[in-house]
């Protein structure tokens, strides 16, 4: 059989059901025993350049391909199903520490296109076995949630939107070079893969062509968090929404150190696992001792208990690990793909699962500066660290979710919006909860979905201003990773009868669902809670007509919350 992108991509769901499939292992290890030299980075090609070259190891695949292709060619033998590209560091933001920005581009093609050659020559010679190229989108060397300086923790040394532009540029060259999947890996800040899934969305939207995704976290020791400090769960609820052909962990931890983390990854998400991790802990000359047989009999156990569908090797593992790995994997099968019950989960640094036992979820509301006047003069007089400790002591009182509202005439509600949720993020006994971004105003929603990286809530949107900007904002709640509060408001204004209330959710039901592909169970509808016992004649059926309307919504509309 004759193998080509399309082919592969239809034959992979199939192959992970059949088996587990085999990763490649490190690139940068088997590059350190060519021991390149400047000379060796720089090749012909950048003779003269101006910096230092040595340690990108990413410029390879343009100055020593044969170098690179034989590494493929090696993980190849040794069993493995996938390669990932020499691609890691190849976006303009980490090449400009090389003043390579330029290049960038260039090398998520060459890298893809390797790989790719590579792969072709072993499918020639074994036509009934698909190798697969992932194209391998890594976090960069900046972090979009935490601050470069201690003494001002509200500071980033990247932006989304900066990552987004990259990430976008790195994955059309991934895809022109012959890329099957796109793998975003060693996620330790997940403000930062959400932007490249962000960024990937919109490459595949841009080029017509839609790959497998596979997202790989990385839980910096024992304490089991990413280093912007999510929980592994609390990962997962974050970047769900893109749903990914696999998600799993790689780097920083062996597989001995990473054992209860795959549990618990494999436990919650409901698609393939892939776990890669070191060969061991580093020694103290930050060199990898562990051997292939003793790393294989680890992991053959997490197959053996069912937790993975992809098994590979991240640093210090070479083809030796890669094959004994290959090996322990093809004794078991995969791991069966659980169904997950259908909830609102949301997180901050830790997750929120909104289950039956939860009768009332408590939304803190005074980190908002059009219900507190405190929280206001806070804001507008600038002491954020005082209007810090309102949110702070909103969890402490039980606040399950905090209300971020910063529609004030005299603010910029962008700037203020932005700053506070920045230093937010760097506050863990107010960060672990999920941020609910409450505005008017559509930008500084946006504004505050590109600050946080845990699945938020947005409050809100409607269908007030049309069906074309309702759907605008509800795939990019989606786009963003977001559930959604969906008021009873439409083009004729605001529902204020049971029936003019349900009927309004229902219409925004079915667009969500139906054409924009939102989960119904991120769906929250405000049916409109008006003023009662005022005296007003027309007001005395407010209360009956908001119960009503809540009853229909919950027993019709699957899925779907109600608050008010």
């Amino acid at each position: 059989m004759s193998w080509d992108r399309t082919k592969r991509i239809t034959e992979l769901p199939r192959l992970t059901e059949q088996r587990i499939l085999t990763l490649d292992g490190a690139m940068g290890t088997m590059i350190q025993r060519h021991k390149p030299d400047e000379a060796m980075y720089r090749g012909t090609r950048f003779a003269d350049f101006h910096v230092d070259l040595q340690g990108n190891n990413d410029l390879l695949s343009l100055t020593q391909p044969d170098m690179i292709r034989d590494i493929h060619a090696a993980y190849l033998e040794a069993g493995a199903d996938i390669l990932e590209t020499n691609t890691f560091s190849s976006t303009t933001i980490a090449q400009a520490d090389y003043e390579l920005e330029n290049f960038a581009y260039e090398m998520n093609v060459i890298g893809a296109k390797l790989a790719r050659e590579a792969c072709d020559k072993f499918e020639a010679a074994d036509p009934t076995r698909p190798r697969y190229v992932a194209g391998a989108l890594g976090p960069t060397n900046r972090t979009a949630s935490i601050s470069p300086d201690v003494n001002d923790p509200g500071m980033r040394n990247v932006h989304y939107d900066e990552l987004v532009e990259a990430y976008t540029e790195a994955t059309r060259g991934l895809i022109e070079g012959g890329a099957d999947i796109i793998l975003i890996e060693t996620v330790f800040d997940t403000l930062n893969a959400k932007a490249a899934l962000h960024a990937v969305q919109s490459a595949f939207e841009e080029t017509g062509i839609e790959l497998p995704l596979m997202v790989s976290g990385t839980i910096t020791d024992r304490s089991g968090r990413t280093l912007s400090g999510q929980t592994t769960e609390a990962f997962w609820n974050s970047v769900k929404h893109c749903k990914p052909f696999s998600v799993g962990l790689n780097c920083a931890l062996g597989a001995e150190e990473m054992r209860p983390y795959v549990a618990e990854i494999s436990r919650i998400a409901d698609t393939n696992i892939c776990i890669y991790p070191n060969a061991g802990l580093p020694n103290e000359f930050g060199e990898y001792d562990q051997m292939a047989e003793e790393m294989a009999a680890i992991v053959g156990e997490f197959a053996e208990s069912g937790l993975v569908n992809i098994l590979g090797g991240c640093c210090g593992t070479t083809p030796d690990h890669i094959s004994a790995i290959s090996d322990a994997a093809a004794q078991n099968k995969p791991r069966a793909i659980p169904e997950i019950e259908k909830l609102l989960r949301l997180s901050g640094l830790e997750p929120f699962t909104m289950t039956e036992d939860i009768r009332f979820v408590n939304v803190g509301e005074r980190t908002n500066v059009t219900g507190s006047a405190k929280f206001r003069k806070l804001i507008t007089d600038g002491d954020y660290e005082a209007a810090l400790d309102v949110a702070r002591q909103q969890v402490e009182n039980g606040a399950q979710i905090i209300d971020v509202n910063m529609d004030e005439g005299m603010l910029d509600s962008e700037a203020a919006m932005t700053k506070f949720l920045n230093l937010a993020a760097t506050e863990p006994d107010i960060a672990r909860v999920p941020i609910m971004i409450d505005s008017s105003k559509w930008s500084v929603i946006e504004a505050g979905l590109k600050c946080v990286q845990g699945k938020a809530v947005v409050n809100s949107i409607s269908l007030k201003e049309g069906e074309a900007e309702f759907l605008k904002h509800a795939k990019l709640c989606l786009r963003y990773g977001a559930a959604v509060i969906v008021m009873a408001f439409d083009e004729q204004g605001q529902a204020d009868t049971a029936d003019r209330k349900f009927e309004i959710c229902a219409r925004s039901y079915r667009i969500l669902v139906n054409e924009v592909g939102f989960p119904p169970e991120d769906i929250i509808f405000d049916p409109n809670i008006f003023a009662v016992a005022t005296g007003i004649e027309e007001h005395n059926n407010y209360a009956v007509d908001f119960i009503e309307a809540t009853k229909r919504i919950r027993t019709e509309l699957p899925g779907a919350h109600v608050s008010g």
